[in-house]
């Protein structure tokens, strides 16, 4: 799966939508500096905390991140397609956002974001609510609100914009339709592939363990892999002598499987001489009691484990300074939406996005930043 992918779901899989709550959530992200390993643009659909699709300006392809949404060819043979097509002119539409931006802020040099989020959310069969929002650099720049069909500017510098597009009745009704009624459908439409699938109820997480030796100290270090389980909620942690421990201990986050499954690992430093007062401690609701996997003695696993020491610490450093932007912008989506834009099918000439592109409400503005 894509880092990016992977950290965009991070930063999204805060909270739960409750047994009774659905959404349907797009993340963009434009970078003014690319490289091999972070595209110039990317994109990713969620159904609740799920990530359902995904683009990137260097495969140029939207494609299925759940084999249910191939569901979605037998009734348009050319949502795909069409979706790429359409992101593709997307991604012309927020790159030029972004330098007009960066030009207002006087920012022509260095590394620099554009974000763009919106979604709706479905409580029952009633819509709970919609939003939209822009940000520059992981602070919001505009947001929609769609009961006064106006933009809020908190930052001085997007006034220009926000009588620009304020002026621009049509477009802000537009978005008004896409988030309460459009969107919506959509939702209901995914929900409908995922329940078709018959998606287990619950998963059993696989708990596996790797070790190594310290070269410095002759100190092990011992990680603990959960894999495969669903629902997300898990309780997995370290025991010594039956009591949770949290010293010397790091952990990652639940994240997504392909397969609508979700993965977890924790790390553990200790005496070796200690080994057996250890457990990986899991509780899952798939499980009729705990799982408590106990430490193996060192065999030759210390290369493996060496490669996914260096994997996960050459990810943190690559994602560093990305990880920061979008989680100040988009993680405070997570408890609520509150504003709006975009039609999920893949825009029609009157939008950017649009379920096959995105939604639909952006590249047909016909305005600028």
């Amino acid at each position: 799966m894509e880092l990016w992918l992977e950290l965009l779901a991070l930063l999204l899989l805060g909270g739960s939508s409750g047994s009774f709550r659905h959404s349907l959530r797009y993340q963009y992200l434009v970078v003014s500096e690319p490289s091999e390993g972070l595209p110039q643009f990317i994109t990713v659909g969620f159904v609740d905390n799920q990530i359902i699709t995904y683009y990137d300006s260097q495969k140029k392809k939207k494609v299925p991140k759940v084999s249910w949404m191939k569901e979605v060819e037998k009734e348009d043979p050319t949502y795909w397609k069409e979706g790429s097509d359409i992101l593709s002119l997307t991604q012309e539409v927020l790159q030029e956002d972004l330098r007009h931006v960066q030009n207002r802020y006087k920012q022509t040099r260095g590394f620099h974001t554009w974000q763009t989020s919106y979604g709706c959310e479905l409580q029952g069969n009633r819509s709970k609510g919609g939003y939209s929002e822009y940000g520059y650099d992981g602070k919001t720049f505009l947001t929609f609100d769609k009961e006064t069909l106006s933009w809020v500017a908190p930052d001085p510098l997007a006034e220009i914009t926000k009588r620009k597009w304020d002026n621009n009745v049509r477009w802000s009704q537009r978005n008004k339709i896409y988030l309460e009624k459009e969107c919506i459908e959509w939702l209901k439409k995914y929900l409908s592939y995922r329940e078709k699938a018959m998606l287990p109820s619950t998963e059993s997480p696989v708990v596996t363990m790797s070790s190594r030796t310290e070269a410095e100290d002759g100190m092990e270090t011992h990680v603990c892999r959960v894999h495969g389980f669903y629902p997300r909620e898990i309780d997995a942690s370290w025991k010594r002598d039956g009591e949770v421990w949290l010293q010397d201990t790091l952990h990652g986050s639940v994240a997504p499987n392909a397969d609508g499954t979700y993965h977890y690992w924790l790390s553990i430093q200790i005496d070796p001489k200690e080994r057996d007062r250890y457990r990986c401690h899991v509780e899952h609701d798939s499980l009729q009691e705990p799982l408590d996997m106990a430490m193996k003695e060192l065999t030759n696993s210390k290369a493996n484990l060496g490669l996914i020491i260096v994997g996960i610490m050459a990810a943190l450093v690559l994602v560093g300074v990305i990880a920061v932007i979008l989680l100040v912008f988009f993680k405070k989506r997570e408890d609520g939406y509150n504003a709006a834009r975009k039609s999920d099918k893949g825009s029609n000439s009157s939008d950017w996005a649009s379920d096959k592109g995105s939604n639909s409400s952006d590249w047909g503005r016909n305005m600028a930043i």
